[in-house]
């Protein structure tokens, strides 16, 4: 049963509603570069990740951590056991909460204005680790009913993220998107080479079919 995935969900739905009413606490603990360089707020490299900006971003993110999350956990059990699974699993999302916002808190760290919230980086680094490992099931968008195979999804979405971070033209954290991705990825390979070797074979297996 992938206990940590419902763990972590149940917590960034508890918190998120809390903040929602409590904006104190939302301040207090959400993304702020210049905060923790100059105050040594450290916490919010965590925090900000069980904190949502609205419902609807708090939705679709912990929808995204089901579907994808439960696909990681079990493999990861199934490779290493659930003891160690269970912390593999656990620490891939932690290291995507803090690893995917470093890059953010380089670009932004002298100014005062810029914030953020939200797993969006963390849930990245869950589902492309499900992309990783299964690179040939079919992904697409909730509003767009076309399917496609994993690994395509995953190299467009990559690119959208790179490029719409370089425009910074809206308030999504296209940066924390993208290397919560790369982190996804590196980490897998990282606890278990042969998760690689796996993902080049079933892409091969997919190319020879078509």
């Amino acid at each position: 049963m992938p206990i940590i995935t419902y763990i972590i969900i149940g917590i960034s739905v508890f918190f998120s509603i809390s903040a929602f009413s409590d904006r104190q606490f939302f301040n207090r603990n959400l993304f702020s570069p210049y905060l923790i360089r100059t105050k040594k707020e450290w916490h919010r490299f965590f925090t900000h990740a069980i904190l949502h900006a609205d419902y609807m971003h708090l939705i679709f993110n912990m929808y995204a951590l089901y579907m994808f999350g439960e696909i990681v956990e079990r493999n990861f059990m199934a490779l290493f056991g659930k003891a160690l699974g269970e912390f593999y699993y656990t620490l891939l999302y932690v290291g995507g909460v803090v690893l995917s916002s470093y890059p953010s808190f380089e670009k932004h760290k002298n100014n005062s204005y810029y914030s953020a919230v939200g797993a969006s980086g963390a849930v990245s680094a869950v589902v492309f680790g499900a992309i990783f490992m299964h690179p040939t099931m079919s992904m697409g968008l909730i509003l767009i009913p076309i399917m496609i195979p994993a690994f395509i999804f995953g190299l467009l979405y990559l690119a959208f993220s790179w490029y719409m971070a370089k425009k910074a033209i809206d308030n999504i954290g296209h940066d924390a998107h993208f290397w919560g991705s790369v982190y996804g990825i590196l980490f897998c390979i990282a606890v278990n080479i042969n998760l690689l070797y796996r993902f080049i074979s079933e892409i091969k297996v997919f190319f020879n079919l078509y």
